[in-house]
C-alpha cells in the first residue's frame, strides 16, 4: 500500500480533518482504480491513474467528502475497465455507484456540440446536454466530478491534435464554464476559461498576457502601496478587515474590453482589491471608508449583497480613482461570501459550522432548491419533447450576463441582457406578453425591440385584447432574446392554428355525419371510434389534413359494418337449434 500512499499525499495534506475511515475508503477506491487502469495511459505518455489522482485533487482542494473523492478516484472504471456498477457498488456501497454512473452517463459530450455562441446542435447533443442539466438538479457532486474531469483534461489539452483542441475548448468556453459559473465555484470557472481561451483565441490571449506581463513589477508595487493605504485608513477607523489584491484572468479582461469596447489600460479590474470583513454591516461601513478616500466612479457600483447574483453570489463591487486619476476595482464581502465565491455550492462541504445537529445544511438546501426551481420553471416553458428548447432555456439561464429590471410596483425582474420590453412583459405574465403593445422605460416611451439596461424602471402598456405579432419570433429583428418569451409566442399560434383547425374539422365532420345519418350521433362516441383520444382532437386531425372526410365516412362504415357482423354472430350463436335424433 506503500504506492497507495505516497500517491495520495497531497489529497490527503488538503483534507486533514478527515477520519481513519474515510481515509481507508480513499485508499481502497485508488486502489481498485490503479488496478482497473494498470495498462492504460494517456495520450501525455503517463499512465492513466495520474487522471483519476489529478480528478480527485481538484475536488480534495476545493474540500469535498470522502464519498466525492473516491467516487472521482472511480469515475472512469465502468466505462474504460472490466469492472461493472455492481462490482462498485458490493465494494463501496450505494452512493458511490450512482456518482460513478451518473459520471459515466455524461462521459462523452456528442462531437458537433456548437453551445450558445455557434451553430444549432443535432438532437442527440441536445439530448445530452438536457440529461447534464437535470442531473444538476439530483446530486451535484455528478456534476462537480464532471467539471474536475474537464478541468484536467483541458490541463492537458496540449497532447491533443489541434481540431481537437478547439472543439474541446469551445465545449468548455460555452457549456462546462458556465455551468461552474451557475453553482457558484469561481476556482473552476475562471480556469476553465482562461484556459478555453488560450487555444480559441490564441493571439488576444497572448496579446492580454503580454500587456499583464508589461508592467508587472509597477502594479505590484503600486498594489503593495494601495493595501497598505487602505488598511492604514481602516485602523483610524477601528475597522477589522483583511484586504489583499484580487487575481486578474485573462478571459474576464477580454469579455469585458469586448463587452465594453474599452481598451486595455481602460478595464478597472486589471488593478482590483478584495477586502474582507466580519459582518454585513462592515461590508457597508468599509465602502463609506473607500468611497471617503477616493473619488467613486460613476455606474461602476453594484451591491450583489442585496440583491445576490443567480448563482447566489455576494459582494459589493466598486470602481474608483485615486488621487493621480488611475482606476482601481474594490470588492468588499465577508468571509461566509468570500468561501461562497470561491467554492460556490462546494462551500458547504468546507464549512460545517453551518449545519444544524443532524448535519442538515440549511444554506446548501436553498441553492440546491433554487437550482432545481430554475430547472423546472424551463421544463415548465418547454415541450416535453423538446430537448433543444430546453437546453437553450438552460444555458440563457447560466451562460449569460444578467441584468435587473423595475416593475412600476418595485418588483425586481431578473433577465438575461439583451433583453427587451416583451421579454420583460411575458416574464411577469403570459396574457401581459401577448397583449404587450408598447412600453415606457423610467418614463420615456421606447421600442418594443430596446434592449433593456440594469435598474431600468419598466411600464409595460398592453390592449384589452389581441395577440403576439410573428415578427417577435424573427431573430433578425430583435424583438425576443428569451427563450421563455419565445416558447409562449410559439404556444399561442399553435393553440390558435388548433383552434381554427378544429372550427374546420367540426364543419367537415357534421357534413359526413349528416351523408351517413349520424348527425345525433356524440362526437366523442364518434372520435372513440376512430381512436381518437376527444371530438377536439379529431376534428384538429381533420383539420390539419391529417385525415379526410371520405376517410372518416369510409372507416365509420367499416365500424358499422365490423359492429353488424359481430352482432349477428353474437345472435346466431345464442339460437337454440331443435334437437333431431339420428335414425
Amino acid at each position: 500500500m506503500q504506492t497507495t500512499i505516497a500517491d495520495l499525499t497531497n489529497i490527503f495534506q488538503a483534507l486533514p480533518h478527515l477520519s481513519r475511515s474515510d481515509q481507508a475508503l480513499i485508499e481502497r477506491a485508488y486502489e481498485t482504480a490503479r488496478l482497473a487502469h494498470a495498462n492504460q495511459f494517456r495520450q501525455s505518455g503517463q499512465p492513466y491513474i495520474v487522471h483519476c489522482v489529478a480528478v480527485a485533487q481538484i475536488l480534495a482542494d476545493m474540500g469535498m467528502d470522502a464519498t466525492t473523492i473516491a467516487a472521482a478516484l472511480l469515475h472512469d472504471v465502468v466505462e474504460d475497465t472490466g469492472i461493472t456498477l455492481p462490482d462498485i457498488e458490493h465494494e463501496f456501497g450505494a452512493k458511490i455507484a450512482e456518482l460513478v454512473d451518473g459520471v459515466t452517463k455524461l462521459k462523452q459530450l456528442p462531437t458537433g456540440v456548437e453551445g450558445m455562441h455557434g451553430g444549432k446542435a443535432g438532437d442527440r447533443e441536445m439530448e445530452y446536454l438536457r440529461k447534464m442539466f437535470l442531473a444538476m438538479g439530483s446530486d451535484f457532486r455528478v456534476i462537480l466530478i464532471k467539471l474536475a474531469d474537464r478541468l484536467h483534461n483541458m490541463r492537458t489539452l496540449g497532447y491533443m491534435p489541434p481540431h481537437k483542441q478547439i472543439q474541446k475548448a469551445r465545449e468548455t468556453l460555452e457549456i462546462f464554464a458556465p455551468i461552474a459559473n451557475r453553482l457558484g465555484i469561481w476556482q473552476l470557472k475562471w480556469e476553465l476559461e482562461d484556459l478555453a481561451f488560450r487555444y480559441l483565441e490564441p493571439d488576444r490571449y497572448r496579446e492580454i498576457a503580454a500587456q499583464l506581463d508589461e508592467r508587472r513589477s509597477d502594479r505590484e508595487a503600486y498594489m503593495r502601496r494601495m493595501i497598505a493605504y487602505i488598511r492604514e485608513q481602516f485602523v483610524r477607523e477601528g475597522l477589522e478587515a483583511d484586504v489583499k489584491g484580487r487575481p486578474k484572468h485573462i478571459y474576464s479582461i477580454y469579455r469585458k474590453m469586448d463587452r465594453k469596447h474599452l481598451p486595455f489600460n481602460q478595464i478597472y479590474d486589471v488593478r482590483a482589491i478584495r477586502i474582507i470583513v466580519g459582518s454585513v454591516a462592515e461590508c457597508y461601513q468599509a465602502l463609506g471608508i473607500i468611497h471617503n478616500i477616493f473619488h467613486a466612479i460613476p455606474g461602476e457600483f453594484d451591491d450583489y449583497i442585496s440583491s445576490p447574483k443567480q448563482n447566489s453570489y455576494r459582494s459589493l463591487h466598486t470602481a474608483v480613482l485615486d488621487r493621480d486619476g488611475r482606476t482601481l476595482e474594490v470588492q468588499i464581502r465577508t468571509r461566509e461570501m468570500d468561501e461562497e465565491a470561491e467554492y460556490g455550492i462546494a462551500a458547504h462541504w468546507r464549512y460545517k459550522e453551518s449545519r444544524t445537529a443532524s448535519g442538515h445544511d440549511s444554506a446548501l438546501e436553498r441553492r440546491l432548491e433554487r437550482l432545481r426551481r430554475m430547472l423546472d420553471d424551463v421544463r415548465q416553458e418547454t415541450d416535453e419533447q423538446d430537448a433543444n428548447g430546453f437546453v437553450e432555456g438552460v444555458i440563457e439561464q447560466i451562460g449569460q450576463e444578467r441584468i435587473y429590471a423595475f416593475t412600476p410596483k418595485g418588483d425586481i425582474i431578473d433577465l438575461p441582457e439583451g433583453a427587451t420590453p416583451i421579454d420583460f412583459a411575458y416574464h411577469i405574465h403570459t396574457e401581459v406578453g401577448h397583449r404587450c403593445r408598447g412600453a415606457k422605460v423610467n418614463g420615456r416611451l421606447v421600442g418594443l425591440d430596446y434592449q433593456l439596461k440594469n435598474g431600468e424602471h419598466v411600464e409595460i402598456l398592453t390592449a384589452n385584447r389581441g395577440g403576439p405579432s410573428l415578427d417577435w419570433l424573427n431573430a433578425d429583428l430583435g424583438y425576443t432574446k428569451t427563450s421563455r418569451a419565445r416558447s409562449k409566442i410559439k404556444q399561442w399560434f399553435k393553440r390558435r392554428e388548433r383552434e381554427k383547425s378544429i372550427a374546420d374539422g367540426k364543419e367537415v365532420l357534421d357534413r359526413e355525419l349528416r351523408k351517413l345519418g349520424m348527425s345525433a350521433t356524440p362526437r366523442d362516441q364518434i372520435a372513440a371510434q376512430l381512436g381518437y383520444n376527444s371530438a377536439d382532437d379529431l376534428m384538429a386531425a381533420i383539420g390539419y389534413g391529417d385525415i379526410t372526410g371520405a376517410q372518416i365516412s369510409f372507416r365509420l362504415l367499416e365500424v358499422e359494418r365490423r359492429e353488424a357482423d359481430a352482432a349477428r354472430d353474437t345472435l346466431e350463436s345464442n339460437v337454440v337449434r331443435p334437437n333431431i335424433p339420428v335414425r
